[in-house]
């Protein structure tokens, strides 16, 4: 069986953390964002903007040190748009032995754009 290989990894550090402690949930959205578009990108070399990233739910903080794992997966290609299912893990490192957690999954959709902003086809 192989290992499922993410779309970007991310060690997040002490300015990446929020006023308890931990890191911020804008920072993963932020990671969450990239990691769709990287995915988008395998199917068509369009320029995209994120249009809706939907049920965003936190089950675990993270925290500094652990190493952020974002997998992408590709669950819908339409005219214009690619709708993309994130789910982020942790690893704990920070103290911990490498531990893997489940941290939130999140569903974006993409839409291609052209050099004015306007939607684009994806495919020719």
């Amino acid at each position: 069986m192989s290992e499922r290989l993410p779309a970007i990894k991310v060690l997040l550090m002490p300015k990446d953390t929020n006023a308890l402690g931990t890191i911020f949930g804008g920072v993963i959205l932020a990671h969450i964002d990239l990691a769709s578009a990287v995915e988008a990108r395998k199917h068509a070399q369009r320029r995209y903007v994120t249009r809706a990233m939907r049920e965003v739910e936190f089950h675990e903080p993270v925290f500094v040190g652990d190493v952020v794992n974002f997998f992408a997966e590709t669950t819908r290609i339409g005219r214009t748009s690619i709708t993309v299912r994130v789910t982020v893990e942790c690893e704990r490192w920070g103290g911990g032995d490498g531990e893997r957690v489940k941290v939130t999954e999140a569903e974006v959709v993409l839409v291609a754009v052209d050099e004015h902003g306007r939607p684009t086809p994806i495919r020719e």
